[in-house]
C-alpha cells in the first residue's frame, strides 16, 4: 500500500545513497500537493476540499519544502560535481 508519510524517510535514504557515491540516481518523484492526503471526487463537486489531491495521497507542501531543502543542503557539495 502507498503511504505518503514515508516519503521524507525514503528521500533521506536516497540522499544517503548519493552521499555514499551512487551516481545512478538522477532524479526523484514525490507525491505532493498543497494539503496532505487525498479525497474521492464527490457527486457534488462543491464538496471538494480545496488543496487536497483527487488522485494519489500526497504529503503537504510544508513537508515537501522541508524535505527538499534538507536534501539540497546535504548534497550542495556533491551534485554540482556530477
Amino acid at each position: 500500500s502507498k503511504n505518503p508519510d514515508v516519503q521524507p524517510l525514503v528521500l533521506n535514504d536516497v540522499t544517503d545513497q548519493i552521499l555514499k557515491g551512487n551516481e545512478s540516481i538522477i532524479g526523484i518523484m514525490l507525491e505532493s500537493f498543497i494539503n496532505a492526503g487525498n479525497q474521492s471526487i464527490p457527486e457534488d463537486l462543491g464538496n471538494l476540499e480545496y488543496g487536497v489531491s483527487v488522485t494519489d495521497a500526497c504529503i503537504d507542501w510544508g513537508t515537501t519544502e522541508r524535505s527538499l531543502v534538507e536534501m539540497a543542503e546535504k548534497l550542495k557539495g556533491i551534485l554540482p560535481n556530477r
